[in-house]
């Protein structure tokens, strides 16, 4: 697979310049945020002490229109808001920073505050693990039968991190709430023991973070011949929204993607399951070029992202994305509904209207498009769907469905729950028409008591 010389005249960076980046203690290096009122950035500041923040040149000067900051959604996808904490618990770290209290209060009071928001939803640290000789194996997790997420100690940062994101417990410094691990080798004699795993995520933080020979090191013991089991090889990114300089200009972006290349001719799926939130990711000449490099290596680029309030709540903002993503040949996969962690209620949207947003954005798309599942809830029994809302024997419902489920036989199976204008998750649903409980609960109690 030759790789044609790129029409599209891209700087290259310094060689270190993609490993710098904008975090907490730095944001007064950022010119743009000069622009804003002092009361502004010390908003930014105040929460930017309890969940993690972290942006780079590319974000700031590409993605963000600062003319209309806050109200880019780049910019409230990538900065923190006085909203995303509650008022107590905001006022209380206001207090202290105006105070000038010690590095030591202010990071207990950000502890106390990170316990109530929930680090590791869908009990992925309990019901998750993988077991190898009698003990969990550490970075390694096994909800599915099929797939199995490996989380490299290398790759346990981002070019820049999103506010809404599902695993800010792995990037506040508490060794206690990462998953990480640098031993492929004992992945290794995992997998050759779980002969249904057939597809392995590479996940973190963001894998893309690494060197490509880091990359290569974590994946080359997988691809032997008694691991063929391993169909497909997924690697979760935002670095095609963050930092496409990586498939482009950085020192290393052809090695990396030769990296890719080589593992499709060893005959493996190899996916790119990028993170997307809004169509605008997708403008800049270098997000395209990135695009198109990757696509030439034979990797597949799928698309996921969660709906979130404030940034892409618009049923015209999604179809517009699922649009220009099948043009330029990424293949839509996932619409997430926020999950029930961090920063949940700034971002949450209710079922009900998530459904109606989903479908009027699938009403602006071809067939091509309408691969996109969702709205869907990544619940700890399982992936569940929205599939609509209905009237059964006079009563409204919402039509449920498991996409993915702990237990093989829950898969496609529908369900129905009472109709609630207001519930955003799961836990707030009630069964439908008569039933005292949903029917995967009782086996599910059973596996978590």
């Amino acid at each position: 697979m030759s790789r044609s010389v790129s029409t599209v005249q891209i700087a290259r960076p310094a060689p270190r310049e993609r490993f710098q980046a904008y975090t907490q203690q730095h944001l007064s290096a950022l010119p743009q945020l000069a622009a804003l009122s002092p009361e502004k950035r010390f908003e930014i500041e105040v929460v930017a002490n309890v969940l993690p923040f972290r942006t780079n040149r590319y974000v700031a000067e590409q993605l963000i229109d600062w003319n209309r900051v806050p109200d880019d959604p780049i910019f409230r996808l990538v900065f923190p808001q006085r909203e995303m904490l509650d008022p107590e618990d905001y006022a209380a770290m206001a207090g202290l920073l105006r105070k000038r209290s010690s590095r030591a209060e202010i990071a207990a009071l950000a502890n106390s505050i990170r316990a109530k928001l929930n680090p590791h939803p869908a009990d992925q640290e309990q019901l998750n693990t993988a077991k190898l000789d009698g003990r969990t194996l550490e970075g390694v997790q096994h909800k599915y039968d099929e797939t199995v997420l490996f989380f490299p100690a290398r790759g346990q940062v981002c070019h820049s991190y999103c506010t809404f994101c599902f695993r800010w417990a792995q990037f506040i410094g508490d060794r206690s709430l990462k998953f990480a691990s640098s031993r492929p080798d004992l992945l290794a004699r995992y997998l050759r023991g779980q002969p249904r795993v057939s597809d392995l995520l590479i996940t973190g933080g963001d894998p893309m973070v690494m060197l490509a020979h880091h990359l290569e090191s974590y994946i080359e013991p997988l691809i032997t011949p008694e691991l063929e089991q391993i169909q497909t090889i997924r690697i979760g990114t935002k670095s095609l929204t963050f930092w496409p300089q990586r498939y482009v200009s950085d020192p290393d972006a052809s090695e990396l993607l030769r990296v890719l290349e080589r593992w499709v001719r060893a005959g493996k799926h190899v996916a790119i399951m990028a993170h997307y939130n809004h169509w605008r990711e997708l403008e800049t000449p270098i997000a395209r070029e990135a695009i198109r490099r990757i696509r030439e290596t034979g990797a597949v680029i799928r698309s996921q992202g969660p709906l979130l309030r404030h940034i892409n709540d618009d049923g015209d903002v999604w179809g517009r994305l699922w649009q220009e993503q099948v043009r330029l040949g990424i293949v839509p996969y996932y619409m997430f509904v926020e999950r029930d962690t961090g920063a949940r209620e700034y971002f949450e949207v209710p079922l009900a209207r998530g459904w109606e947003i989903y479908r009027h954005a699938m009403k602006q798309v071809s067939g091509l498009g309408r691969t996109a599942r969702g709205p869907s809830m990544s619940t700890s029994p399982g992936k569940i769907e929205i599939q609509g809302v209905s009237e059964i024997g006079g009563e409204k419902v919402f039509v449920l469905r498991f996409i993915q489920g702990r237990r093989k036989d829950w898969v496609q199976r529908p369900f129905f729950a009472r109709y609630d204008e207001r519930a955003t998750w799961l836990d707030q649903l009630e069964p439908a028409l008569g039933a005292s409980e949903f029917f995967f609960e009782p086996e599910f109690r059973r596996m978590t008591s």
